[in-house]
């Protein structure tokens, strides 16, 4: 029994020994680290500041009614195309009968006061054909000219003197003024009476218009029917938010109204987004964007910054700035529908074709740059570049490289902090 101990004893020792043979002898086999090689490339490289927000039309146009009442009848459906002044929709008017009976009211007030100014036109003009009302400039005119003319007989017969003669001239002229100026005022005082009937009259029509605007929805001297909903503008219908039998309420001091239909120019459209206030400070207007738009993938439409917000407003922490773009022309038979989201982004700097190295690949010292340059099998050396433009992932090689060369990947990012620290 204890010979069987020993031999098992011995077989461990054994297969122990020959277990550490083998892990020594492959340990010598793995040779020296390998590593990862690449070379530059040539491409083009984006500075530029990211911008998310949406589709919209630059004239948006909420139409809404001109009277009270219920929508009757909807001439029109979303994602159709109208023309300015196109009916959209009928309004029925439920006319509340207090407004009616005081319609009614002005309208006999109104006709009353019509009936008395033309009683005192035609009073004024008796009073003005007869002369009535200048009657007594005339006679003292008269009686002035009677005088005068007496006057000068004596002057000429050397009874009176001169100054008598000329006195009596000047009375006889100021009682000419006087009737000329009685005569004058009679005339604009029946000029004043037949004025007062004409507004008089335009209130009596304008009551009767109301009371008929009341009732009907329409007045008799109007070509465009009130309670009949009509375009505004040329465009699109982008949304109806009523539906037949539907309360609405006219535009007025007091209240917007209700929308019956929204209109927009789909052919001049532009991208609203807003911008983190980090990057802001870069962009300027007539920038070039690239625009994406979820709801049409691998496409991208071309715009132009015209507008940057001069206030920043505080979402989740972080102050954003709205800016607009106005997009370019498209291929037709795409069709960009208001309220798509996109991301823009705002080209800031770029540089076209030029030779790249991946951010990561670059080691940074003593205000210096280096790559490690391949040399030979597993061997490198530093290399100093010139950089220029940066994305932050790929970044423009001025000098000390070409597309020729091989230079080592920087994987572990560790082991280049190690490089730089040594």
């Amino acid at each position: 029994m204890n010979k069987g101990c020993l031999i098992g004893l011995g077989v461990i020792l054994l297969l122990m020994t020959g277990g550490l043979a083998y892990y020594f002898i492959t340990q010598n086999d793995n040779g020296p680290e390998r590593f990862e090689t690449v070379k530059p490339e040539i491409v083009d490289v984006l500075n530029k500041a990211v911008a998310t927000g949406s589709i919209k039309p630059r004239l948006e146009v909420n139409v809404k009614p001109q009277v009270s009442g219920i929508v009757d009848q909807l001439y029109v459906e979303a994602g159709e195309i109208v023309k300015k002044g196109q009916k959209l929709a009928k309004i029925k008017l439920i006319p509340s009968e207090v407004n009616v009976n005081s319609a009614r009211s002005n309208v006999e007030l109104a006709r009353i006061s019509v009936a008395e100014a033309e009683r005192e036109l035609e009073r004024q003009k008796s009073v003005f054909n007869k002369k009535l009302d200048v009657q007594e400039a005339k006679r003292s005119l008269d009686v002035a000219i009677q005088e005068a003319e007496r006057q000068e007989t004596l002057f000429k017969q050397g009874i009176i003197a001169e100054q008598e003669f000329q006195r009596s001239k000047l009375e006889k002229d100021i009682k000419q003024n006087a009737y000329d100026n009685a005569l004058l005022q009679s005339k604009n005082s029946l000029g004043q009476f037949e004025a007062q009937l004409d507004i008089r009259q335009q209130e009596y029509e304008a009551a009767r218009n109301n009371l008929q605007l009341l009732r009907e929805g329409v007045t008799s001297n109007s070509r465009q029917v009130s309670n009949v909903v009509v375009a505004t503008v040329d465009g699109m219908v982008l949304d109806v938010p009523v539906e037949e039998g539907s309360s609405v309420i006219e535009r007025n001091n007091y209240n917007e109204g209700t929308s019956i239909a929204i209109l927009a120019d789909m052919k001049s459209i532009i991208f609203e987004g807003k911008v983190d206030e980090s990057e802001v400070g870069k962009l300027k207007e007539g920038m070039n964007l690239l625009m994406t738009v979820g709801a049409i993938p691998n496409q991208e439409f071309d715009a132009v910054l015209e507008f940057i917000s001069p206030k920043g407003e505080e979402e989740e922490g972080t102050v954003k700035f709205e800016v607009k773009a106005a997009i370019k022309p498209y291929a037709e038979d795409i069709f960009l529908r208001a309220g798509y989201s996109a991301n823009a982004d705002i080209i800031i700097d770029r540089r076209d074709q030029v030779i790249t190295i991946q951010e990561r690949d670059v080691i940074y010292e003593n205000d210096k740059k280096f790559v490690e340059l391949v040399t030979g099998d597993q061997e490198t050396e530093r290399a100093e570049i010139s950089t220029g433009l940066s994305d932050g992932l790929i970044v423009e090689v001025i000098s000390g490289l070409d597309t020729t060369q091989l230079i080592r990947v920087q994987l572990d990012p560790k082991a280049k902090g190690e490089d730089n620290d040594e």
